[in-house]
């Protein structure tokens, strides 16, 4: 009786040890997901770290605290410029980033007393630092670096009597920056994609808990759950595309990157298509693709398919849950007894005689099931390597020798070479960016002096601001409209905090490291954010250098507006490039990334030669995000076209439907060589041509608005199929081909509308309601 206390206290123990440590690690997981690769976390860190040794180093040597404010600047600028993936490139631009900025310090400390000089220099810098980002990764850090270091020459008031200790500063904030980045806060290739298959894992697994709700969700929270799904989907996506941009320096040859891509593609498709299923299930329809990509679509209506039958129900919430376990569990603890089992069973829906008895599209969500099962397998053994077979079952090893005759024709597969940008002169960004840049600050320059001869580098520091990563007018206007929202709060902020913090100096620049790294870890997220944080900052570094006044940080408000009203007028005037001629150039280009997609894989699947369909898929999906990108002015809730904002939306989200459907196209296709479920038709070609027409007629249009070409529509496309061949059907083309081709020529002929095309039916047009997935 004695030990039972003993021993229940004990077990206790453990529980509530084992509970924590779960707790914590599904925190992890979250955050990891939310921050994938943890390279905000990393940047904010890397900078925060650099600016504290640079300003424990120069304390230790004394430095008054207008130095510290020139190291601590010149640290983060140090650090934050340099975007090259490899160690060895980096430690490169950072050493040849060091006598730039010891030129530029050099330049305001001479010029200081020569204005004329001094601001012709500054614009000479300006254009230099935009023009050199046609140079890489390099010439765009070098470019920031000089810019930066003459704009800290000028907030420091630098002079030619203090330009020695200045120039020491700049080696001091240098070395501390390499000293943090190779020694502290290391960060390889491969140790970010490690971190970002983990945020991969961590979303897919968000993204079936989503689909989970969405099964149960009442009619009355479907809305809602279904905007989860969008949203746990766009963040997959996302996640796909970072790995794919980081496959090259973080795997050790071609041939892994080739099959990390594969896999990870894989596993996205078959999970955007599992909701795509779940949501015809639960539907009296087949639900349309574009659901899952058109904010705020209506939840299709709902059916009985799943009511009447809540065994059904509650074997495929089992079967879900036992899908996101596979997914969210790390490869290391993705072994044992329970866990083979749930993977067996699971894979087992992958034949026909191990469906449950059940309305047509539920078994297509037990099918669905299958495919994601399949897909997670792939991607475990692609990054995690062989795993224990012992328990396999006989669809188990099916999969695994489908997989791994897989991994034998991408290995075999070619890279193909990436298309060089042609245009020359004017007609490149960076160049005309270099011209609208020079002009706005010089606006910048004459508009600023004339409200402050002391602070007019405010106004240069907005107009350079405001054209980073943005490539139409609409971008720049909408950019310099969140920054200056984030300066009015942030000098709010300023005004209280310098109250509070007096004179108090480490108190000021422990602020200034927390708002630095709250700076870098929203940045991505909202450049309002971004620029509140930096304001405030400011107004701390102000306090420190005895020139803070509530004077001051209005001129700082009103510095920004004009800086920014510089740089929108400068690029609505000069080489201008207008959205609505930007958002045509990409949707051009996303629709030739889309022929090229559909046009090589309908190729492969109707028996001709195979292409390297995953570098062309990956194409499609940044051009496609790119115009997401510049069409952010006309979707912004400030848009005062509400049509107009409609529509962009609507476009992008049938764009996406179709890139989807396009992508899954490609994956089909490289299943050719290996497959015994899909084998090639000559009778695509067919399909192919149509889908080929329609979307140069779409091209056309974009490009030349007098253009008449007519989109064909007709007979769906899996009734121009059918022959008197002997046979069923889809013992030559898979049911699944023909959904995705019929969904893409729908896709298709939706975008006729918002362009302004016309369409003309074949004669023997009949209805048609395609697959969704």
């Amino acid at each position: 009786m004695l030990d039972a206390p003993v021993y229940g206290g004990v077990r206790g123990k453990r529980q509530v040890r084992t509970v924590k440590r779960a707790s914590r690690t599904r925190v992890w997981e979250w955050f990891s997901a939310s921050d994938p690769g943890l390279l905000r976390l990393m940047a904010g860190l890397r900078t925060v770290g650099a600016i504290a040794l640079t300003l424990a180093v120069l304390a230790l040597l004394k430095a008054d605290v207008s130095h510290m404010v020139a190291g601590s600047i010149a640290a983060m600028v140090a650090t934050f410029a340099i975007k090259e993936k490899q160690r060895r490139e980096q430690a490169i631009t950072l050493a040849l980033g060091l006598p730039v900025a010891l030129v530029a310090m050099s330049l305001g400390a001479l010029l200081s007393t020569q204005v004329v000089a001094g601001d012709l220099v500054f614009l000479a810098l300006i254009f230099a630092a935009v023009y050199s980002r046609r140079f890489g990764d390099r010439g765009t850090a070098l470019g920031l670096i000089g810019f930066q270091i003459y704009f800290v020459s000028l907030f420091v008031r630098a002079a030619i009597s203090a330009l020695p200790g200045l120039c020491g500063t700049l080696v001091v904030a240098f070395v501390c920056s390499a000293v943090v980045r190779f020694a502290l806060v290391v960060e390889t290739p491969e140790r970010i994609l490690l971190r970002l298959r983990e945020a991969f894992r961590a979303r897919f697994a968000q993204l079936v808990f989503a689909q989970i709700e969405l099964l149960d969700a009442a009619p009355d929270h479907a809305e809602k759950t279904l905007e989860d799904v969008r949203r746990h989907t766009a963040r997959l996506h996302q996640s796909a595309m970072m790995i794919q941009g980081r496959l090259e320096e973080g795997t050790s040859d071609s041939a892994t990157a080739l099959l990390v891509q594969r896999r990870i593609a894989d596993a996205e498709i078959a999970a955007e298509r599992l909701g795509v299923l779940i949501l015809t299930a639960r539907s009296s329809e087949r639900a349309d693709t574009l659901t899952l990509h058109l904010p705020h679509a209506p939840v299709p209506t709902p059916g009985d398919q799943l009511r009447t039958q809540d065994d059904i129900t509650a074997t495929l919430r089992r079967d879900l849950n036992a899908l996101r376990l596979l997914v969210g569990r790390p490869g290391p603890n993705n072994r044992g007894a329970a866990v083979a089992h749930l993977r067996n069973r699971l894979l087992g829906y992958r034949d026909e005689e191990n469906l449950p008895r059940a309305p047509a599209p539920v078994q297509d969500v037990f099918r669905g099931i299958g495919e994601a099962a399949r897909a997670v397998m792939g991607l475990r053994l692609a990054l995690d390597g062989p795993q224990d077979e012992s328990d396999d079952t006989p669809a188990t090893t099916r999969s695994r020798e489908e997989l791994d005759a897989e991994d034998v024709a991408i290995a075999q597969a070619e890279e193909t070479e990436p298309v060089e940008d042609l245009r020359k002169g004017l007609e490149r960004p960076t160049t005309r960016a270099a011209v609208q840049v020079s002009v706005g600050s010089a606006l910048a320059i004459v508009g600023g002096e004339l409200l402050s001869s002391q602070r007019w580098y405010w106004a240069v520091l907005t107009c350079w601001v405001v054209f980073l990563n943005t490539a139409s007018t609409g971008e720049i206007l909408v950019k310099g409209y969140r920054r200056l929202l984030g300066t009015v709060l942030g000098v709010v902020a300023g005004v209280v905090l310098a109250g509070l913090v007096g004179h108090h100096t480490w108190t000021a620049f422990a602020l200034v490291l927390l708002f630095i790294f709250a700076m870098f870890f929203t940045a991505p997220l909202s450049y309002a954010l971004m620029s509140f944080f930096v304001t405030a900052a400011l107004g701390l570094l102000y306090t420190l250098l005895n020139t803070y006044s509530s004077a001051v940080l209005l001129l700082r408000i009103q510095e920004t507006a004009l800086g920014a009203v510089c740089g929108v007028v400068a690029a609505a005037v000069v080489l201008p490039v207008h959205t609505d001629r930007r958002t045509d150039e990409l949707l051009g280009t996303v629709l030739t990334r889309l022929g090229d997609v559909t046009d090589a894989a309908v190729e492969q699947l109707s028996g001709g030669r195979a292409l390297d369909l995953l570098d062309m898929a990956r194409e499609l999906d940044t051009a496609l995000d790119d115009l997401r990108s510049s069409t952010q002015p006309l979707t912004h809730p400030i848009t005062p076209l509400r049509t107009r904002r409609q529509t962009a939306r609507y476009v992008v989200a049938l764009l996406e439907t179709c890139a989807y459907h396009a992508r899954s196209l490609a994956a089909t296709a490289e299943l050719l060589p290996t497959s015994k479920s899909v084998a090639a038709d000559p009778l695509l070609k067919g399909a192919g041509r149509r889908i080929a027409h329609n979307i140069d007629v779409l091209i056309a249009r974009v490009e030349d608005d007098n253009s008449d070409g007519v989109l064909e529509t007709g007979a769906s496309l899996a009734s121009m199929l059918e022959t008197d061949k002997p046979g069923p059907r889809h013992d030559r083309v898979t049911d699944r081909v023909l959904r995705h081709l019929q969904r893409l020529d729908e896709g298709l002929i939706g975008l006729a509308r918002p362009l302004g095309v016309a369409s003309v039916a074949t004669p023997e047009q009949v209805s048609s309601r395609g697959g969704g997935a």
